[in-house]
């Protein structure tokens, strides 16, 4: 006995049938089956006309079912979806009646109704109606499931309804791809901003709106997460992205208009676009059929800067997606390590875990490997209390501020106008070595072209053609390495220099730091690596490593002073 295909699970692919209109069908023998309408109109149909109107359809297939005899219509209506999708309400609906064997007739007006990828439109005519008896019928194209198709046309019909979403599909994607490298934006303007009334492709600032955004960042680096910052706002009171702009339309608000969710907040914290720049192809789709976006990579979005007024610094957004990798672990103790997620290992490189209980007092609170793992895992523990490190912190960041706010013009003085002149001398060389080495990649292109055409002509031998080409190819490959590295290290020093002047900034925004906060903490702090101690000589020397945000190539004297963590007979202290 053969086996039953179970087609439960309707799947999306494959070709399709058709009817003849002008011959008169057998009345269905089982008139308490449904005959279904299925009509379909997508937003590029829609610029069509009438013919291929609802209503129109709506007509054709009445009329349709009363001349041939068919009873108990049921009309399905997808208005307004793309024929490449079967997720489509109607046709999901009516489905699922096919599979519960309520159905005996399906009619649309013709193929591309019922939708516009052959694999798919096949898998449903030629297969699953069939097995669930349902007659499928497209009355302008001539074609039925039971009579088959009369001219022969159907497959090749299905191929041109595939073609039009693909050719449209490609013009949109062009199109996009024009606007996009324009420097204009794709999408609509974030929660922060709106479009500028004289210009709807310029952003401007959202009076209400833009304070809240700065207001998360601060937040997020003042140590606070996602589900922290939904809380706060949510207990100020802070309308949420819906329910503000629906105020705004005069629209009744949300159930919980002050309710924001932790998605919300993470989405705001990662758009890059609150920097001042254009950020277009952020992500993409690898087929018009599969509607799943995919996130690109940085190297391959269209990034402008300056496009509109920023509501954060690059600085700024830079340290919260650091902070953002180095997510912290809520405790019961309910205290929060004031570095975690900032301390490594300098042995085996890991992080060092912050370790409280509600029994522990401040100063018992510390920081140990994650390999440590109580004397089983495969790393010391570098231990080292809370307090410690925060003293050796303050102390660190202290100096720094003192030797820079002893000569600030001075500091500046010799850095921006010594150092950065000689740097922009450079960097202004470095791009008209690579203007020279664009303009002599180009003229090899075209000498390799030429002598192609000596070697085609016989004006020069295989040997010397072979030899000379080979020649020409090495240079152009040389070329193209010291482009790469040239425009990576005057990157580099660009940002080197911007750096410097963020960082000159902070030290005039914090001119006495008398305790240490987690926003400080991470303003300053890049990361804090722990070396194992030293314990030789009856003390406990712990050397500790603190890099500093913005000024790892700055060179600062006090930062070049080692710091270290010195105790005796229980006492600690630092030199």
């Amino acid at each position: 006995m053969t086996a039953t295909q179970n087609y439960g699970n309707i799947i999306l692919s494959t070709p399709i049938l058709s009817a003849d209109p002008n011959v008169k069908e057998d009345v269905m023998t089982d008139q308490q089956k449904i005959t279904i309408l299925y009509c379909c109109l997508s937003n590029e149909d829609s610029q069509d006309g009438e013919s291929n109107s609802i209503q129109n359809q709506r007509e054709l297939l009445t009329r349709y079912a009363r001349d041939h005899g068919y009873t108990n219509l049921k009309l399905l209506v997808d208005d307004g979806y793309t024929g490449t999708n079967f997720q489509r309400p109607g046709v999901q609906k009516g489905f699922e009646l096919v599979k519960q064997g309520l159905v005996g007739c399906w009619l649309c007006k013709d193929l591309s109704r019922f939708g516009r990828d052959y694999l798919t439109v096949g898998q449903y005519t030629d297969i699953i109606f069939p097995s669930y008896d349902v007659r499928f019928i497209a009355v302008n194209d001539g074609v039925g499931s039971q009579r088959g198709d009369g001219e022969g046309f159907a497959a090749i019909r299905n191929l041109f309804n595939e073609w039009y979403p693909r050719d449209t599909s490609k013009k949109v994607r062009t199109s996009l791809r024009q606007r996009g490298t324009s420097g204009k934006h794709l999408g609509k303007p974030p929660y922060g901003y709106r479009c500028d009334p004289n210009d709807k492709d310029k952003w401007i600032l959202d009076e209400d709106a833009a304070p809240i955004v700065k207001r998360i960042f601060d937040l997020c680096i003042d140590g606070r997460g996602p589900e922290q910052i939904s809380r706060i706002l949510e207990r100020d009171q802070v309308l949420t992205t819906k329910a503000l702009y629906a105020s705004r339309k005069g629209k009744p608000l949300p159930k919980n208009p002050y309710g924001w969710s932790d998605q919300s907040i993470v989405g705001i914290l990662e758009r890059m676009e609150y920097t001042g720049c254009t950020c277009n192809f952020k992500t993409y789709s690898k087929s018009y059929k599969l509607k799943k976006r995919i996130p690109n990579a940085p190297e391959d979005m269209f990034i402008v800067p300056d496009t509109q007024e920023a509501i954060v610094s690059q600085a700024q957004w830079d340290r919260v997606q650091e902070l953002r990798k180095n997510k912290r672990r809520p405790v019961k103790a309910e205290r929060q390590g004031l570095f975690a997620g900032l301390v490594y290992c300098a042995d085996c490189g890991s992080k060092l875990h912050f370790a409280t209980c509600k029994g522990f007092e401040g100063k018992q609170d510390h920081y140990r490997c994650s390999k440590y793992k109580s004397g089983r895992g495969e790393c010391s523990a570098h231990y080292i209390r809370e307090d410690v490190l925060r003293e050796l912190v303050l102390e660190r960041i202290r100096a720094v501020n003192a030797h820079i706010r002893s000569d600030v013009e001075g500091f500046q003085e010799e850095w921006l106008h010594y150092r950065r002149a000689d740097q922009e001398r450079d960097i202004r060389e470095d791009q008209k070595r690579m203007e020279q080495a664009k303009k002599r990649l180009a003229t090899l292109d075209v000498v390799i072209s030429r002598l192609y055409e000596d070697y085609a002509l016989g004006e020069i031998s295989k040997e010397k053609y072979k030899k000379m080409t080979a020649d020409y190819e090495a240079e152009q490959e040389r070329l193209k390495l010291e482009m790469e590295t040239t425009e990576e290290w005057v990157e580099q020093r660009q940002a080197m220099g911007d750096n410097l002047d963020a960082f000159i900034a902070l030290t005039k925004k914090y001119v006495d730091v008398t305790e240490l906060t987690q926003t400080i903490v991470n303003e300053y702090i890049r990361k804090i690596i722990i070396h194992a101690p030293d314990k030789s000589g009856g003390k406990r020397r712990q050397k500790v490593e603190i890099f500093f945000n913005f000024v790892d190539d700055v060179e600062i004297p006090v930062l070049a002073e080692p710091m270290i963590a010195e105790s005796t007979l229980g006492r600690r202290k630092t030199a």
